[in-house]
């Protein structure tokens, strides 16, 4: 089992806590994206992964009337109604649960409270869908406890409604797909508009590096729903101006873009050219990939990063140091930022007998050029949210 020590702890602490054990215990991995960023709303396309660190959410059923719910590394409890939950203000990281409990609850109504606890080794701010992955560990476990039907689609919209109308962040279903649907060893492509999910495996003679460089990242402060209100509000336009329909920026091509972005606000403009191409990137990258083409596919991500930082502005210097830096790094394919930006973490494409020289060769150089640390992790395409007990 992936992440074993964090699974004994949790089950240690939930019997500590509530006296009894667990009935079921649900697992749900962070994400990584690898290519199509900012795309998930806009019905494009996108690559990401199901990664090796994950969170485990442990349940059982209770006589109070009411859900308990213990953050594992906090040990602080919260309890809510079964039904008509609102969100907290106090606590908010209970947020995620509750919301995704009364989505759940909505599709069929909850007749008994329950005991959970949550436990994970996801490392917090680097854009690794840490939310996503509490979010699907929750609708796992307490569709076992419940025997509520619902397929992955209906899950992953469970979770993204939890963030719109708990957490106030306006994401795509990015997310909790990648972490529903991750399989070792393989890259998840998403179509987002016909929400078709395929696996694709990439072989063995590259992996990941997750780097680190301990930037802030945070999607809530309007960061994220502004560039999401630029990507929605051209939709209109370009409905009116193409002979083709037009329902989100999917529709828009590269070529529509130049010929008709001089009718819009000009930072409108500049910000959709980004998802428009990133769409073209992820296409362009599964033909690559599918003719084993591993140096054009990683020089995608190296074109993708450079559209997030002139075009969508949703870099940060920490974050561009880190691709510079890879750039010059003997067995690096390609690198970008991984997720919603403004922070977080960056992914990078490696030959697998390079790796673990090339992530020492990155914290050095960054270390040298910046005098601050930048933790560089191998990641694993992993496999996707389940049962474990």
């Amino acid at each position: 089992m992936l992440n074993q020590a964090v699974y004994d702890e949790l089950l240690q602490k939930y019997k500590a806590h509530y006296g009894k054990d667990p009935a079921i215990v649900a697992y749900a991995p962070g994400r990584i994206e690898v290519l199509g960023n900012h795309t998930d709303y806009n019905e494009g396309y996108v690559f990401s992964a199901a990664i090796n660190y994950g969170t485990f959410f442990a349940i059982a059923p209770n006589d109070k009337g009411v859900n308990r719910i213990v953050a594992g590394d906090l040990m602080h409890e919260v309890a809510y109604p079964l039904t008509d939950a609102k969100p907290v203000e106090k606590d908010t990281w209970a947020n995620y649960v509750i919301g995704t409990t009364m989505g759940l609850n909505a599709l069929q109504p909850q007749t008994a409270g329950f005991d959970a606890m949550f436990l994970g080794n996801i490392p917090l701010g680097m854009g690794l869908s840490s939310s996503a992955a509490l979010e699907m560990c929750t609708a796992k476990a307490i569709c076992a406890l419940y025997n509520i039907d619902a397929d992955q689609v209906t899950l992953a919209k469970v979770g993204q409604a939890a963030e719109h109308h708990y957490a106030g962040c306006p994401c795509g279903l990015l997310d909790q797909i990648s972490s529903l649907c991750g399989e070792d060893g393989k890259l998840v492509k998403t179509d987002f508009r016909s929400l078709k999910i395929e696996t694709i495996d990439v072989g063995n003679d590259v992996c990941l590096l997750m780097c680190n460089p301990h930037a802030r990242h945070a999607l809530v402060d309007g960061q994220y729903a502004s560039r999401r209100q630029a990507c929605e509000s051209a939709v209109g336009y370009f409905a009116e101006k193409l002979a083709t329909p037009v329902t989100a920026l999917r529709d828009v091509t590269l070529a529509n873009w130049v010929a008709y972005q001089s009718g819009l606000d000009p930072i409108v403009a500049k910000r959709i050219a980004h998802p428009i191409g990133e769409s073209e990137r992820v296409l362009q990258g599964a033909d690559y990939l599918a003719k084993g083409d591993l140096i054009a596919f990683g020089q995608l991500l190296f074109d993708s990063h450079e559209s997030s930082r002139t075009l969508f502005e949703n870099s940060c210097e920490e974050l561009d140091n880190v691709v510079a830096i890879t750039k010059t790094i003997p067995g690096v394919l390609g690198a970008r930022i991984s997720g919603g930006g403004f922070g977080g973490s960056a992914v990078v494409l490696v030959k697998t007998d390079a790796a673990d020289a090339a992530a020492v060769a990155i914290a050095e150089a960054y270390k040298a050029k910046t005098g601050a640390t930048c933790d560089v992790t191998r990641i694993q395409p992993s496999q996707g949210a389940c049962i474990v007990k």
